[in-house]
């Protein structure tokens, strides 16, 4: 199976920066969102990235035209699933609405179409026994900044495939990335360790032991770590953080349980930088 058309499925932090490694890469991207607001505003995200890699001199002018004019934005899911050889899902961590998902394309997409999921902590094999392909169905969870991160994580559900498996890890190559593949256990291999340190700097936080910008610090140079947790999370979205420990938390045991801090910024709104204000206060570095 040749795979020439690659729909991505939410057009959020993820899926645009997904759809623009895609693009770069050589494929044709149908990116879909409900909104078509969210759509420009992604297109406009993924322009500037580019731009900026031209002036870095990391992209060539040629590249940043040709994805450009690869990217093809939709509020028709159904367009996406006639037209796509493979779709990524990047919707918010949510089985109830990833499974609608998946069972909408499963009917209306081709019949050889992978079925792929960024999810960083749910299930592959329960998506897959959603749909007639579970044989198709495959985690391939990227990193933020996507066009930046070099992993991608794909992961093997109970009933998928080699062939899916050297696919996805075929077109992850031609984007650039390295990757790995882990068996479908929650959390898989990178979101358990992650979300436990990131956790864990929380209850730092919480107890006082230091002040947020000294804790990150602390972490990026004494562990050699690119991102402190605490910036981490804000970036990810604190809420995103936080379901996905809940998720944990529920089918691992009691050491993944969310830090009451965690929990208590997020029913304020403080959610990180989308929101801008988090850990830190996004709202206050922009006026300086």
């Amino acid at each position: 199976m040749m795979i020439g058309v690659v729909g991505v499925v939410g057009a959020g932090q993820m899926g645009h920066g997904i759809a623009q490694v895609a693009a770069m890469a050589g494929y044709r991207v149908c990116l879909y969102d409900i909104a078509q607001e969210v759509l420009e505003k992604a297109y406009a995200t993924i322009r500037g990235n580019l731009e900026k890699g031209v002036s870095l001199g990391k992209v060539r002018a040629e590249v940043k035209e040709q994805a450009l004019s690869l990217i093809r934005l939709t509020t028709d899911l159904g367009e996406v699933a006639a037209q796509s050889d493979l779709i990524i899902e990047a919707v918010p961590e949510d089985m109830k609405l990833k499974l609608e998902i998946f069972q909408m394309l499963d009917q209306r997409a081709k019949r050889e179409a992978i079925l792929a999921s960024n999810t960083s902590s749910l299930s592959i094999t329960e998506l897959g026994g959603a749909t007639k392909r579970p044989d198709k169905v495959v985690g391939m969870h990227f990193f933020n900044p996507v066009h930046l991160m070099r992993l991608v994580e794909v992961v093997k559900g109970l009933e998928t495939s080699q062939e899916t498996l050297d696919l996805v890890q075929e077109m992850a190559r031609k984007m650039g990335k390295e990757t790995v593949v882990i068996n479908d256990f929650p959390g898989f291999a990178t979101s358990r360790i992650s979300a436990m340190l990131g956790n864990e700097a929380f209850y730092m936080l919480m107890e006082g032991v230091g002040k947020p910008e000294d804790i990150d610090k602390a972490l990026k140079l004494g562990l050699n770590l690119p991102m402190g947790p605490l910036e981490l999370g804000d970036l990810v979205g604190l809420d995103t953080r936080l379901k996905v420990l809940e998720h944990l938390h529920a089918t691992l045991g009691e050491k993944y349980r969310p830090c009451p801090l965690l929990v208590k910024y997020v029913k304020a709104g403080r959610l990180g930088r989308k929101t801008g204000k988090g850990v830190y206060d996004y709202t206050a570095r922009s006026q300086s």
